[in-house]
């Protein structure tokens, strides 16, 4: 169950639903499945975008679905040390606790709703590790990492770190009160969320309730992608069928829909979704493990810069190894 939820959503402010005489609703295009994997030190993760041509991800380049996983104690994992370039990491933990430090000094918990977004730009190092009390303890891990391109003029800028806590997040609900819907980037009718962004970006989490309809206005200009968490339900107007781990891509149009069955799965008792669409770069991508660029030659002066130290270096205080 995330953390960040509310007693009474209908309560919060409401999102208006497109009027269907003067908006065209986008047609899914492909509903694609999230292979499962490890990342990091052995943790368990899905692809979200893997299989989906980049044209339809931009301006996003990779999304893992970090867990969900119930760690016994000692089983918590992380990363070690690593360098980034060119674009921006967002990472989302919906429930549990991760713990990061740069080579600036940026770092910090983040813990259950929390998200720590890190502009990589230039170049930067950084860890995201389990703290010491949950590997001895164990407990829930479940999160989303998200790398976020930066248009070439911006590659070069210098490396920010944003902390954005559970409470800053807009809280809204659907034009039926059937749907949570957090905002962490964007401004869906208007509700902006805290996210600071380079590229024009919404970055949503949605829980629809069993049998709840949500009906969003979406950008003409930016693509849009739906990415199911947990529980099962359709997308789009024709009511295309999707489920945990799959992911929906969706053409053109400015509204999109989403639904929740009306019986749910045991363990997952509402649709969990993320929403989530930017506006295209449109410029050529070379990326190659941690660096995310505009040619070759880019990414072989990275890893010469890398190399030669000159993304930073380990903090005297470093957590990890």
């Amino acid at each position: 169950m995330p953390a960040v939820t509310v007693d009474n959503p209908l309560a919060l402010p409401r999102l208006t639903a497109p009027d269907p005489t003067t908006t065209s609703q986008r047609e899914v295009l492909a509903v694609t499945t999230a292979p499962r994997g490890v990342e990091g030190e052995g943790f368990p993760v899905r692809r979200a975008f893997a299989g989906v041509n980049q044209s339809y991800l931009d301006p996003f380049v990779h999304m893992d679905q970090m867990g969900e996983v119930e760690y016994a104690p000692g089983e918590p994992k992380g990363t070690p040390w690593h360098p980034h370039r060119g674009f921006e990491t967002v990472t989302y933990m919906i429930d549990g606790t991760f713990q990061h430090q740069d080579s600036t000094g940026g770092g910090g918990l983040i813990t259950n709703g929390d998200t720590q977004w890190m502009t990589a730009g230039a170049g930067i190092l950084h860890i995201e590790t389990p703290p010491e009390a949950l590997v001895m303890s164990g407990g829930l891990f479940h999160g989303i990492q998200l790398w976020v391109n930066l248009p070439a003029a911006e590659k070069w800028v210098a490396p920010r770190y944003q902390d954005i806590r559970a409470g800053q997040v807009a809280l809204l609900s659907s034009d039926d009160g059937g749907t949570l819907v957090r905002v962490i980037a964007g401004d869906p009718g208007g509700n902006a969320g805290p996210g600071r962004t380079h590229t024009p970006i919404t970055f949503l989490h949605a829980t629809l309730s069993p049998g709840a309809r949500l009906n969003l206005p979406w950008p003409r200009d930016f693509n849009a992608l739906v990415y199911a968490l947990s529980g099962r339900g359709t997308v789009g107007a024709a009511a295309r069928a999707f489920g945990t781990g799959q992911l929906a891509v969706f053409g053109d149009g400015d509204a999109i829909t989403v639904g929740a069955d009306a019986v749910q799965e045991g363990r997952a008792p509402n649709l969990d979704v993320l929403i989530l669409g930017g506006r295209p770069i449109r410029e050529p991508v070379a990326w190659y493990g941690p660096f995310v660029m505009n040619s070759d030659s880019e990414i072989a002066q990275a890893l010469d810069d890398f190399r030669a130290g000159r993304m930073g270096t380990i903090p005297a205080d470093h957590i990890g190894s």
